[in-house]
Order: C-alpha cells, then sequence, then structure tokens
C-alpha cells in the first residue's frame, strides 16, 4: 500500500512542470499571434496610408465598343452577300449587293434627258449669232429702203416719180424697221435665255443634271460598302431578300477602337477624376497580361436611372441599394493591338486616384466618329455629268462666238 502510494506521488510530481509549461506556451503562441496581428495592421496601415488610398478597384467592368449597323438605303432584292460573321471586312469593300436592274435603266433615261438638254440649250448659244446675223440683214434692208424713199423724194418735184411710188416707198421703210424691231426683240429674247450663264451653268442643264445625280446615287447605292473596317457580327441578310431602307442587315465591329466602360460604387467617386491612370486586367487574359489606360469621362446618370425599367422608389417598402456610376476608359492602342479584345469581356480595373487636379465633368475630348465611303458617290456622280456635257457639246468655237460682245452690240445697234 506504501509502494502505491508513493508511485502516484512520483508520477504527480513528474507531472506538474508539464502543467506548468502548458499555459506559458499557450501565452506565447497568443503574444506571437497578438504581435503578427499588430504587425500586419501596421503594415496594411501604412501601405494604405502611402499608397492603398488612392486607389480604387472594381471588377464590375466590361468591354465595349461601336456596333455599326449596314442598312440600305434604297429598297432592292439581294443578290450577293460577301461576308459573314466572324469575317473581317475592310473600309469600302461591297458587302451586299442588290438588284439594279430598274436603276440602271432609270439613269440611263437620265442621262438621255440631260444629254438632249445640253444640245438644246448649246443650239441656244448657237442662236445668238443667227440673230445676229438677221438682225443686221434687217438693218441693211433698212438702209436701203430709206435710201429708196430719199431718191424718190428728191426727184418727186420734178415729176419723175409718182406720188403713188413714193407711197410705196414708204411702205417699204416702215415694214423693214418693223422687220428690224422683230429679228432685235426675237434676239433679246434669245439673249435673256443665254447672258450671264454658260452652257454648264444654264438652269436647264442643272435640272437635267440632278436628275442625273439622283439616279446615278439610286443606281450606286445598289452597293453596300463597309462604312468602316471591322468584324461582321450579327448578320441577317439572306441571298434573294427584299429590303427596305433603314432593314438592319448586319452590323461592323471596329475592334481597334474598343473601351471599357467600369461601373464604380458611389462611395468611389469622391477622388476619381478625368485622366487619372488605370491598369487592368482581362479574365480571358488573365492577370500576366496588363493593360494600361486613363479614365476619360464618366456617364450623366447611374446604370439604374438609364435603365430601361429604371428603380420606382417612391414605395412604401424602400431599400437602399449602392448605385454604380459608369466610367469610361480609354485604353493603349499598341497594348490592344497585341493583346486585341472583344466586346462584352470582363475587366479588372485598377484607379489611381492620387492626381486631382482633373475634374469630373466637363474635361472629357469630344468624340467624332465618320466615313468617307459614301461621299465617292458624289464625285462619281459629277464626273459622269460632266462627261455627258462635254459629249453633247457643240464646238468650243461656236459657243465662244456666240456670246462676243460684238454680237451684242451689233444686235443693240
Amino acid at each position: 500500500m506504501s509502494d502505491t502510494i508513493t508511485t502516484n506521488r512520483e508520477t504527480a510530481d513528474a507531472d506538474q512542470p508539464q502543467q506548468v509549461r502548458a499555459p506559458a506556451k499557450r501565452k506565447l503562441l497568443l503574444a506571437l499571434l497578438a504581435a503578427t496581428v499588430v504587425l500586419a495592421g501596421a503594415g496594411y496601415g501604412a501601405y494604405y496610408i502611402t499608397n492603398g488610398q488612392y486607389h480604387q478597384s472594381t471588377d464590375d467592368a466590361y468591354v465595349n465598343g461601336n456596333l455599326v449597323q449596314l442598312t440600305p438605303q434604297v429598297s432592292g432584292t439581294v443578290v450577293a452577300v460577301n461576308a459573314d460573321d466572324t469575317q473581317i471586312v475592310k473600309q469600302g469593300a461591297p458587302v451586299v449587293t442588290l438588284d439594279n436592274a430598274d436603276a440602271k435603266v432609270a439613269l440611263s433615261n437620265a442621262e438621255a434627258t440631260l444629254g438632249q438638254t445640253v444640245r438644246q440649250v448649246s443650239g441656244l448659244y448657237v442662236n445668238n449669232d443667227f440673230y445676229a446675223a438677221t438682225v443686221a440683214q434687217r438693218q441693211s434692208d433698212l438702209a436701203r429702203a430709206e435710201d429708196d424713199l430719199k431718191r424718190r423724194q428728191a426727184v418727186a418735184e420734178t415729176g419723175a416719180v409718182s406720188g403713188e411710188d413714193i407711197a410705196h416707198a414708204r411702205d417699204a421703210v416702215s415694214s423693214a424697221q418693223a422687220a428690224l424691231d422683230a429679228a432685235r426683240q426675237q434676239a433679246a429674247a434669245n439673249h435673256a435665255l443665254t447672258d450671264r450663264t454658260s452652257v454648264e451653268l444654264h438652269p436647264n442643264v442643272q435640272a437635267a443634271a440632278s436628275k442625273v445625280r439622283d439616279a446615278y446615287l439610286s443606281y450606286a447605292r445598289n452597293t453596300l460598302p463597309a462604312p468602316v473596317t471591322g468584324y461582321v457580327a450579327r448578320r441577317s441578310v439572306q441571298v434573294g431578300q427584299r429590303v427596305a431602307p433603314g432593314t438592319p442587315l448586319m452590323a461592323l465591329v471596329p475592334l481597334g477602337g474598343v473601351w471599357v466602360d467600369a461601373n464604380f460604387k458611389e462611395g468611389q467617386l469622391k477622388h476619381m477624376r478625368i485622366g487619372q491612370p488605370v491598369t487592368l486586367t482581362a479574365d480571358v487574359y488573365g492577370s500576366s497580361v496588363k493593360y494600361h489606360g486613363h479614365v476619360v469621362g464618366f456617364s450623366a446618370g447611374t446604370g439604374a436611372a438609364f435603365a430601361v425599367l429604371p428603380a420606382q422608389n417612391a414605395t412604401g417598402n424602400w431599400i437602399k441599394v449602392v448605385q454604380r456610376l459608369p466610367a469610361r476608359i480609354q485604353l493603349d492602342q499598341n497594348e490592344l493591338n497585341a493583346h486585341p479584345l472583344r466586346i462584352g469581356l470582363s475587366m479588372q480595373v485598377d484607379v489611381e486616384t492620387r492626381d486631382e487636379s482633373g475634374t469630373q465633368l466637363g474635361a472629357a475630348i469630344n468624340t467624332t466618329y465618320r466615313t468617307d465611303v459614301f461621299a465617292q458617290y458624289g464625285a462619281d456622280a459629277d464626273a459622269e455629268i460632266a462627261r455627258i456635257i462635254a459629249q453633247n457639246m457643240p464646238s468650243a468655237r461656236a459657243v465662244a462666238a456666240s456670246a462676243t460682245p460684238k454680237n451684242a452690240a451689233r444686235i443693240a445697234g
């Protein structure tokens, strides 16, 4: 019995140091944990004070871009489609072709009318010479009649000429004067149609040229060129389809000019300004590929305000929801060329707000979009009109002679 008591006492004496060491170890671990937390807090505080407070980030950001709709300007039946979804087309390349048979007939009629009008107007200018010659002839007739009358009146006292002959001579003078007046009026009427203008600028020619231009544009618009260089998307047009002006046929997406719309919470906007630098990553490439850009503008309203069905907060059960404001971010073009983005891709956005010298409104640069592919239609129409006018013009010598001041003086005299 005594041996058992002795053994238990020895065991208790051996466990006592372990029980003493356990609380000490826990205290040491807790102290280390507390020190780690304090150091981490201090480190984060230092990071936040020096750098973290100058960054605003969001993952509610998506790539956006222009969707250029290809729509016809005239009615017609589709006879050719030269591109399909996912394919790229160059600016000015013919993408869709409509049947142009009717437009070609209308253009031929307008061109024939213009040629006929040019010849008719050219005849007016040539007639100036004819009327000038007629006036000169009538002046000569009048002078001869007046000379005959004077000779008869000079010998009338000798009785060699009867009074009846003198009366006939006087009537001949009156008739010659009337013929001269009529010729002058005809010449003046013809000059009224030709003075202060030329064949090319004559109102009749200009009216016929306008009809040719209209017919040519209708003919040329049966071929639909690509307004911009981009990828084909949402193609809905089919060969044989009858289309009307304004019908969406397909969309062209110029991926070289995409941007990012980042939606920031309203509490993040206090220090955000236009022009601040932005670092971005795309989910499609991962964090290893970084894009750089800058803020170019903020939306005029939140996403909820511009939604198809805006929120109705004037209700009994109202819950405040943090709103988000879209900010547009322009990307570096070289980085975009190296790693192309598609519309709708998700982005991680981090804005450095250290520089607050910019503004949120008023400093955005206005962007202009334009295409010149349709301007060629007008130039081609003008060239066709000039060709028809030159082809139907008389010789330059005849037209120039008819407009000389000499002819005008002869008519007025």
